[in-house]
């Protein structure tokens, strides 16, 4: 059978089962693999090819998630996540408080999921509109601008990590493009939020989460009662200076030992957790029994996101075994592999218009991409590709997202002004990153 024939029907169980059949985005990949395993001829049985290649992603991800996960957590519990806002806040000035609320989102966005960024940060937002009496929806645009984008571009988030991982990308690589494309599609969010808080006045509703009260007590709120901004912060930029350190040393031919060792990403990463669980254990006073307890429920959101990357990874793999690659080879030559670049970019957007998760997107995405990529010979790096995917997770966001609905409900914004903001929004930022991706490709192919 073809191996593009193959290929069609894997992404057809895969999508089916999560539109179609409502399964958890582990099985449909599972199921997928399996139904690619077994229309692919090899002499070794389907669920061990399959078991193989969820073996893989699980080993090479597993720590990283998990650390990730437990940073994410103190962060939230310990009160630093609030810390960073309020400092950037306060550094910036209230008239550029839209500005902080970018640039925080986009900090805890790296460690922490996107909805719990939101969940965080939008009750400040609406404490923020009762104080000043105006600007909500650029409050609440800018918000979603930065945590958004951190999610889809910059490890150890779990959909970046995989990306990179497939396409054998080093995670400091991958760390500093999302960083820098980063600030592009943030930039041209929050300049859209602008646009947008001019032209639409969205009022602040009445909310059950959080009554007038509560508002007010959280907007005067004793800073006394948080952690110092530094340590609140070395959980996020430890292992981005660690892991970025010794991609960088290594790529100016700059060997250390110790660089190696601590500069490995795993290393890193636990490096940061422990410095988060120290972090919580000195802000609140918790004690060894209590940090158990936040390391637990932790180590249990963050396996649910273990499992579907490490499905993703098995769904490539087996898709890898169809022999796609020979197909392909020698069909795209250097100079036309620039078209690789859109070609991920509107694959990922699909997979996310069509079934909702940013994440899923990416992995399903990837999982096709990346046996194409191993068969050409790129003019640039692939770190370009990796980016790519990460911009086309963003458009488009609507009813099928649990996102779309969290923005709305939690903002108090109607489904309809829902999109014509935060969905218009990511559409504008994905589009610019792929011009940024392109033009980078291009013009610094780092290859």
């Amino acid at each position: 059978m073809s191996p593009f024939l193959i290929l069609l029907i894997g992404m057809a169980v895969v999508i089916g089962g999560i539109l179609v059949l409502r399964l958890h985005a582990f099985l449909a990949l599972i199921f997928g693999a399996i139904t690619v395993a077994a229309l692919t001829p090899s002499d070794d049985a389907v669920i061990a090819r399959v078991s193989e290649g969820l073996g893989k992603g699980f080993s090479s991800l597993a720590i990283l998630i998990s650390m990730a996960a437990i940073i994410g957590k103190c962060l939230l519990d310990s009160g630093g996540a609030e810390r960073i806002v309020v400092s950037l806040r306060n550094l910036l000035g209230d008239k550029r408080t839209p500005l902080a609320l970018t640039a925080s989102s986009f900090t805890l966005g790296i460690p922490v999921f996107f909805d719990t960024v939101f969940y965080l940060l939008v009750p400040l937002a609406k404490a923020l509109r009762v104080q000043t009496g105006k600007n909500y929806l650029l409050y609440v645009l800018a918000i979603v601008c930065g945590a958004t984008m951190a999610h889809s571009l910059v490890p150890p988030t779990p959909g970046p990590l995989l990306v990179a991982s497939m396409l054998e990308v080093d995670v400091g690589v991958m760390m500093m493009g999302g960083l820098v494309v980063g600030l592009v599609t943030v930039s041209a969010g929050y300049l859209y939020a602008v646009w947008a808080n001019r032209r639409w006045e969205i009022p602040l509703r009445p909310s059950v989460e959080l009554p007038q009260e509560e508002l007010e007590a959280m907007a005067n709120r004793d800073e006394a009662e948080l952690p110092s901004f530094f340590l609140s912060v070395l959980p996020i930029v430890l292992p981005i200076v660690l892991i970025a350190g010794r991609s960088i040393a290594e790529f100016a031919g700059m060997e250390s030992k110790a660089l190696a060792v601590i500069g490995d990403k795993n290393i890193a990463l636990i490096i940061s957790a422990a410095v988060a669980l120290i972090l919580l254990a000195v802000a609140k006073q918790r004690s060894l029994s209590q940090l158990t307890e936040a390391v637990g429920a932790a180590l249990a959101s963050g396996g649910v996101i273990l499992l579907i990357t490490s499905a993703g990874s098995a769904f490539g793999s087996t898709l890898r075994d169809t022999g796609i690659a020979d197909s392909i080879e020698g069909m795209i030559h250097q100079q036309q592999s620039l078209m690789l670049i859109p070609i991920a970019f509107l694959i990922t957007t699909a997979m996310r218009t069509a079934q909702g998760s940013a994440t899923v997107a990416m992995i399903t995405a990837i999982s096709i991409v990346a046996p194409i990529i191993g068969a050409v010979d790129l003019a640039f790096h692939p770190v370009y590709i990796a980016l790519a995917v990460g911009c086309g997770s963003k458009p488009i966001m609507w009813a099928n997202d649990s996102g779309f609905w969290i923005i709305g409900r939690m903002s108090g914004m109607t489904p309809l002004e829902t999109f014509k903001t935060a969905s218009v929004q990511m559409i504008v930022m994905a589009v610019t990153g792929l011009i940024v991706v392109i033009l980078g490709a291009s013009v610094l192919p780092l290859k």
